[in-house]
């Protein structure tokens, strides 16, 4: 535990009047004290200025498979069993057509890729493929390989010493692997997500002393200088101490907590994004239809982070999937466009990758409850941002939407051109894993040459 002395500070509620005292080592963030979290990192220079200095994902898990066929792919020659009851609009890019419940994007599709031709998925409930490239496996979740978050962590290290990387904003369901925010593998705990989910928001904050209490930063470093050269001889604190220097700095920017505080934008920006709930969709055990988490992913890739994950709704529709998907799809439309249009309007459109899908697709026929059953033949995912070609549909499925026909696309393949966007090359870049040995951030490595 480090303690920092200094003078007294002016309206100090504590009723100690000759010195006070941060508590830093024992500040717990998602079950983890900031040191741990921080624990192996390596700095890289901090962001200036008002412009993104680096390059950004956010991920969109959609928790319990997303019907293919009812968004992106609908076959209207199919029989009625197959079909369903959605329609097909006009996008604005000519020959492209989609659900005629995402009105919005539809407008938008300039900006947004469609591949309809995903394989690679095993019939597991889980977030592990979405997020890392691997499903469960014989080691376990991701079958203990990193998330791109974890990795990005690894590689690239924060932009800023006060912001963590990776930052997972998905909410804790009964179902475990729906909100696996991204694991870190073999990675360890020190590049694991920072979860600022519910009252963990708490943790972002110093009990008992305020940030307006701590505005002389020079004494509170003095103090600093004085612990270290008190310690310097000390090999074992040695560590210790620059740990909490970085935990010291997350704690007195501010720059997360100001991230995550969607109080301070516009509220015109809030509507356009729409409001949400952290409750389930529908009650039931998955994602929530939280819009303002679209808004906080871009707050947070603007304030430094690196990768951003979220999951939002409930698309596990075994029942009621024509009654209750046109609710899902205007939520999900309004905040991925929400989303999209601001990165361009900002300027980040060329910086900050977006990519949104689910674990697998559904069933082309329609079942007895009226809904669509798990199929992992082939599945579909949504692209937009990142400097890569829009505007486009990458690969088809057969006639009922059954398995992929042309241009069939890995969901490692999609990773691949996501690391290759965020500047790293899966051709050649490796982590070690506990033994030492290097492992490649996937198998199948070929990026997608039509978005880049």
């Amino acid at each position: 535990m480090l303690h920092l002395l200094g003078r007294r500070l002016d309206g100090h509620c504590d009723g100690h009047s000759r010195r006070h005292f941060l508590k830093i080592g024992g500040l717990a963030l998602g079950g983890l004290s900031l040191p741990q979290i921080l624990q192996a990192q390596e700095s890289s220079p901090a962001s200036k200025g008002r412009s993104l200095s680096h390059k950004a994902v956010i991920m969109i898990y959609l928790s319990g498979g997303p019907s293919h066929q009812d968004m992106y792919d609908l076959k209207m020659e199919a029989p009625a069993e197959i079909r369903g009851s959605f329609r097909p609009i006009a996008t604005n890019v000519p020959g492209i057509d989609i659900c005629e419940h995402m009105p919005r994007l539809a407008t938008m599709m300039d900006k947004f890729a469609i591949i309809r031709s995903l394989y690679g998925c095993p019939d597991q409930h889980a977030s592990d493929l979405c997020l890392s490239g691997y499903p469960i496996g014989p080691k376990g979740r991701q079958d203990n390989h990193p998330s791109l978050g974890s990795a990005v962590s690894k590689l690239h290290g924060p932009v800023d010493p006060a912001v963590p990387p990776f930052v997972g904003l998905t909410i804790k369901t009964r179902h475990d692997p729906y909100c696996n925010p991204g694991m870190s593998g073999f990675l360890g705990q020190a590049h694991a997500p920072f979860q600022p989910e519910g009252e963990g928001m708490d943790d972002m904050r110093l009990k008992n002393v305020t940030l307006d209490q701590l505005r002389d930063r020079q004494a509170l470093l003095n103090s600093f200088d004085r612990f270290r050269r008190h310690v310097d001889k000390l090999e074992p604190y040695r560590e210790v101490d620059v740990l909490s220097r970085k935990a010291f700095d997350v704690l007195t920017s501010s720059r997360i907590v100001d991230a995550l505080n969607l109080d301070n934008e516009e509220p015109a920006v809030r509507d356009r994004y729409g409001r949400g709930s952290a409750d389930p969709a529908f009650g039931e055990d998955a994602g929530p239809h939280w819009m303002d988490q679209f808004l906080m992913a871009r707050r947070l890739v603007e304030a430094g982070v690196r990768c951003v994950t979220l999951s939002f709704g409930s698309w596990d529709r075994h029942g009621g999937n024509f009654e209750r998907l046109p609710v899902q799809l205007a939520k999900f439309d309004q905040g991925i466009t929400a989303l999209v249009e601001d990165l361009h309007q900002r300027g980040l459109d060329q910086d900050v990758s977006v990519v949104a899908w689910g674990e697998f697709g559904r069933t082309p026929r329609i079942n007895a409850g009226g809904g669509r059953d798990h199929w992992p033949q082939v599945s579909c995912g949504l692209l937009a941002g990142g400097g890569m070609r829009m505007g486009q549909v990458i690969g088809s499925t057969n006639r009922l939407g059954e398995v992929p026909q042309d241009r069939p696309v890995h969901y490692q393949e999609v990773f691949a051109t996501l690391y290759h966007r965020l500047g790293i090359n899966v051709e050649t870049a490796t982590i070690p894993d506990h033994a030492g040995r290097p492992q490649y951030l996937v198998e199948h490595r070929d990026v997608i040459r039509e978005l880049v």
